[in-house]
């Protein structure tokens, strides 16, 4: 995936986000369920995490990588690895 569909994904994730949040105000508002309001809450907790997991992986690819030290893109991946399954 390019720079520009990478971009474009968090976009769309950050959009779907923005979304589910009005939703929330909106159950809040219409006094609805504390326990539908949490798993709504956990559903956004965990679109954040994978549009930090995608920055983070960017960020490690990137801004971290270069010429000088494209042999390590083989630990940069491991650590995107371990870091991904740490957030889940």
């Amino acid at each position: 995936m390019d720079e520009a569909d990478k971009n474009k994904d968090i976009l769309n994730r950050l959009k779907r986000i923005e979304g589910q949040v009005k939703g929330i105000q909106k159950m809040v508002e219409n006094d609805i369920c504390c326990k539908d309001v949490l798993v709504q809450i956990s559903a956004i907790r965990s679109a954040i995490n994978k549009v930090g997991s995608i920055m983070i992986e960017n960020y490690a690819c990137n801004c971290l990588s270069t010429e000088d030290n494209k042999e390590n893109e083989e630990e940069l991946k491991e650590l995107m690895k371990t870091i991904n399954t740490f957030i889940k």
